[in-house]
This record gives structure tokens, C-alpha cells and sequence, in this order.
């Protein structure tokens, strides 16, 4: 369905540490799917693709491309959805191009946070709380609001509740077009806390138990950076650096 979060990257310039990294904190599997114009590889869960994992290149680095993740939103047509984008004010980081299984571009939105637009054919999308899948999509923004009329301009999507944080404002979570007030949301915005220098994406990762989640993290080598701590319908998250210092968090429960 359009206007879904359909797949997510991971950039690092050291794949193997990372399918290492990884499969110990979440238990993803790997599977070579590599075409002859890009190395690639598929994380796991069980039998099923749950991301995917690409090399970060010097060059791609030389531009400012840091480690880390990226969320591609499905949409019917690259181009046009991209030149909306750049009406609106984004900024275009990769321009379309065809790869095996369909198009792809990379915008940065008008306050700086980069996610990505595709068109074409993508493994179907779990059950939010399956094991090992991505279960909910967070930016962190400079103006949410501003944020949001961006995005409902060009993916369609609706406010779905508005949560007070106290001091940090609203949270605010949201849905594809469609989804009805008090509905099932697929992620969330805030306005980011000043100490963080930029918006950004951040995609969280269901793992089952959050306290043996972090000691993994922390026993491969990353670091947890926030958390665990509850949210509201009983669930429990941390954020953290993978040991590339690629910024991840994790959604779970506590016994």
C-alpha cells in the first residue's frame, strides 16, 4: 500500500561487523543478494527479508553520507512524487534510478531528515510486534507540525493522536491516508531536544524481551544511549550507536 514505510537500509562502511553486530543483538540471519551494479545483503528474521545492508562507500562519505539507517516510503511514482517533494522544499540526496526490483530516490525533507521513495516490488510488511521486523517509524524534527504538512502533502498521511510528553511538547503519531482517528498508527514526530543537531528518521526494532536486548548491545558493542524506558500500551524502547556509530532503537516488552 502507498504512503507505507515498505523497507529499511542500513549504510556502514564494514558490512561483515555489522551482519555480526546485528544478528547478536537482534538475530537476523543474512542472504547474499548482491546484482552486479551493488553489493547487498538481506538481514533476516527467520525465513523472511526484515532490511537490508549496503556498504557506505568512501565517496558516498566524501558527500557527508554518515552510517546509519534509511526508511523508504512506498509510492506509486518516483519522479512525480519527487518533484512534489522538491516543490514542497526537499533537497535531492540520490535522484532516481532503476534498480532489479523497481526505483528509487533519496530526499533530504525541508528540515534535513533523509529518507528514501520507492516504487516497485518489496517483500509484504509484517505484523507490527513480529519478532525481528521494524514496528514503528519515529522522526525527530525541528518543527513537527511543519514536518507533518509536508509529509500529508506528499505521502497522504493523517494525524492519528496527539500525546503530551510534558516538557518535550506533543508526540504526535500518525498513519497512512485513511487511517482514522484513534486508529493504528505506523509512527510518530516530536520536535527533537535542542542537544540533537539535526532531524532525523529513527526505525525501532521488535526484539521480545528490552533487558536482555540491551545487555546484548552492549556485550557485541554498541552502546545504549537512552533507555529502556516504558511508553505508553505498555511497550518498552531504548536507542542506541551500533558499534559504526549508526544510530538504531529497539521496541519490546518487560517481564
Amino acid at each position: 500500500m502507498t504512503g507505507h514505510f515498505a523497507w529499511h537500509e542500513l549504510m556502514v562502511p564494514d558490512v561483515e561487523a555489522a551482519v555480526a553486530f546485528y544478528g547478536a543483538v537482534v538475530g537476523w540471519g543474512r542472504r547474499a543478494a548482491s546484482t552486479p551494479a551493488q553489493p547487498y545483503t538481506l538481514l533476516t528474521a527467520g525465513d523472511r527479508p526484515a532490511a537490508g545492508l549496503l556498504p557506505l562507500t568512501g565517496e558516498a562519505r566524501a558527500k557527508g553520507a554518515m552510517p546509519g539507517w534509511v526508511g523508504h516510503v512506498l509510492v506509486e511514482d518516483v519522479d512525480a512524487t519527487l518533484a512534489r517533494a522538491v516543490e514542497h522544499g526537499a533537497v535531492v540526496h540520490v535522484p532516481p534510478r532503476d534498480i532489479e526490483i523497481g526505483r528509487f530516490a533519496v530526499i533530504g525533507d525541508p528540515q534535513g531528515a533523509v529518507l528514501a521513495l520507492f516504487a516497485g516490488s518489496l517483500p509484504e510488511p509484517q505484523p507490527m510486534g513480529t519478532p525481528g521486523h521494524v514496528a514503528w517509524n519515529e522522526l525527530a524534527a525541528t518543527d513537527w507540525p511543519t514536518a507533518f504538512e509536508f509529509y500529508a502533502a506528499l505521502f497522504g498521511w493523517q494525524r492519528v493522536e496527539a500525546v503530551d510528553i510534558g516538557p518535550m511538547g506533543t508526540y504526535q503519531t500518525f498513519g497512512p491516508g485513511g487511517t482514522a482517528v484513534g486508529g493504528t498508527a505506523m509512527g510518530g514526530m516530536f520536535n527533537k531536544p535542542g542537544f540533537v543537531p539535526r532531524p532525523f528518521w529513527a526505525f525501532y526494532i521488535f526484539v521480545g524481551d528490552i533487558d536482555a536486548a540491551a545487555a546484548r548491545v552492549g556485550k557485541a558493542g554498541g552502546q545504549v544511549v537512552n533507555g529502556p524506558m516504558a511508553v505508553p500500551g505498555g511497550g518498552w524502547i531504548l536507542q542506541a550507536l551500533d558499534p559504526q556509530g549508526a544510530f538504531f532503537a529497539l521496541l519490546g516488552t518487560r517481564s
